[in-house]
């Protein structure tokens, strides 16, 4: 039985017609503005806008916790941890750093959770923030962030904000998901070609850089092993069952926990969803999405004109597919409606270019790209590519285990049997050209994610998703929706990716759902 439909009343009826869409699921957005969105889109998701952070932010957790490194050695357990917190059995337990009412701790887990990789007491520490109020009436709220490659207790100061709502009945918690945050994989030369971007490609040499530092370790940056690390969270925590909350790839980290540990979850949340048998490595939908998209946003300012056409005609005539569709999938996220208003004004732009003058467009391209100002303890690079790349199962290649030699031929392959119409308004070569493809097809054969022992999940779930989103389009909550026996979807006309403390209508049906179910 197929999850409910409900449409969100925040739009209207133009808006609400345009509900077809693609993308790449990605980085999750309860903060917003240009700088902050470029902290993107998770499993794909391409790149969505950060869950808020910055280095304000990032300052929320204990002393002495600025770490660097190649490959966050220094997360690596040499030595055994100095406290245990007596409530948690967490260890290192002290007051979090400018977060009032939070204990930040640590989470030892080991790193190669397979046994077979022949290494002797390699473990990580992942840092946890756990809100002070243990009485909490609905218990633990986990929320996990996006990317992959977000934080997490840094993340705590903007998430409470956003979700004050809900927290004098839920207990906050908050981790750094392994290689990220305080243990954050740094790959430098990854980080400043594409921060946190899935769209922006690296070059091969980036990429393999990355893959060589991390060496054997990349096996172990699954999202398996995350959603093994959350369980052992939820024993440290001593509690039965709890709530889990996930934002665009933390949705997909929230579903495949929910289908590996059933009965230990009271309810789901799972906002701008990446269903969880992945996504579309080729971003067709999201690529086709772009024209309706544009043509709404068009139709609402009177514009006059056809900005799906205009598209069209800038990337055929400057090549700059890939470009464009990042400058897209930021503006959805940041200004959904491309109103202009705090961020570029990007039917103008393209309007500008498809008649002759594209400097403007591309200074905007220019002014997204690149991860200088993108540290990898706010996102992670590194991690982001070891981790997609290990999941992604439907690969022009195959999956993550398949051989180098012989890549390039299947991305030749796929590209063949793309349309131009399922991908207008841009060219069929922007399809292969993007940072999900161009990323794993030199990332080295590494252990493929495991696959979940059910493929349905038994407990109540709210899917929650914007009808302009880009980055993880409503198509995939729809899919997610059909397998969730007991979930209620709820499409908000209008909105783009990460709805969360962003929309009245979004926020009020996570109220009821976790608050007056």
């Amino acid at each position: 039985m197929a999850a409910a439909l409900v449409v969100s009343l925040s739009g209207g009826p133009a808006a609400a017609r345009g509900t077809t869409g693609g993308g790449a699921h990605g980085g999750a957005s309860l903060s917003g503005g240009p700088a902050a969105a470029r902290g993107t889109t998770g499993v794909g998701a391409h790149g969505g806008a950060s869950l808020g952070g910055g280095p304000a932010a990032a300052r929320g957790m204990t002393e002495g916790d600025a770490r660097g490194g190649a490959v966050a050695a220094d997360a690596l357990l040499r030595a055994g941890p100095t406290g245990v917190d007596e409530r948690t059995g967490l260890t290192d337990a002290q007051p979090c750093v400018e977060i009032a009412d939070f204990t930040c701790s640590y989470l030892t887990v080991p790193l190669d959770r397979s046994g077979r990789s022949g290494r002797t007491g390699g473990r990580l520490r992942l840092r946890v923030a756990v809100a002070d109020n243990a009485d909490a009436p609905r218990g633990v709220l986990l929320v996990l962030s996006g990317g992959p490659g977000q934080p997490g207790p840094a993340l705590v100061p903007r998430i409470s904000q956003r979700l004050s709502y809900l927290l004098e009945d839920y207990r906050l918690v908050m981790i750094d998901q392994r290689g990220t945050g305080a243990g954050a994989i740094d790959c430098p030369r990854l980080q400043a070609e594409v921060g946190a971007s899935d769209v922006t490609p690296p070059s091969a040499g980036a990429v393999r850089e990355c893959a060589g530092l991390l060496g054997r370790d990349r096996n172990f940056y699954t999202t398996s092993d995350t959603v093994a690390d959350l369980e052992d969270l939820r024993r440290a925590l001593g509690v039965s069952r709890w709530t889990l909350d996930g934002v665009s790839y933390g949705s997909f980290v929230a579903t495949r926990y929910g289908l590996a540990h059933p009965r230990r979850v009271h309810r789901l949340v799972l906002d701008s969803v990446v269903p969880q048998d992945q996504l579309d490595v080729l971003y067709l939908d999201s690529l086709r999405r772009a024209g309706p998209v544009l043509r709404q946003a068009c139709a609402e300012q009177e514009c006059g004109r056809d900005p799906a056409a205009e598209l069209a005609e800038v990337v055929r005539r400057y090549d700059n597919g890939v470009g464009v569709f990042d400058l897209l999938v930021i503006a959805s996220i940041v200004d959904p409606k491309l109103t202009g208003n705090g961020f570029f004004p990007v039917l103008d732009l393209l309007h500008l270019a498809a008649e002759g003058d594209p400097g403007p467009l591309n200074a905007a391209i220019a002014d997204l790209q690149g991860g200088e100002n993108t540290p990898p303890g706010e996102y992670s690079a590194g991690l982001h590519v070891a981790t997609l790349c290990a999941d992604q199962v439907e690969a022009p290649w195959g999956d993550s285990a398949a051989p180098l030699r012989g890549r390039d031929a299947a991305v030749e392959r796929a590209l063949d049997k793309v349309r131009a119409g399922d991908v207008w308004p841009f060219e069929r070569e922007t399809s292969v050209a993007h940072g999900f493809v161009q990323g794993c097809r030199h990332w080295p054969p590494a252990r493929p994610n495991p696959q979940p022992p059910s493929d349905r999940l038994t407990m109540p779930v709210l899917l929650i998703n914007g009808d302009r989103d880009l980055s993880t389009p409503v198509e995939w909550a729809i899919e997610q929706a059909a397998r969730t026996p007991r979930g209620k979807l709820v499409v908000i006309a209008g909105m783009g990716h990460s709805i969360q403390g962003r929309n009245a209508e979004g926020d009020r049906a996570v109220a009821e759902f976790l608050i007056n179910p």
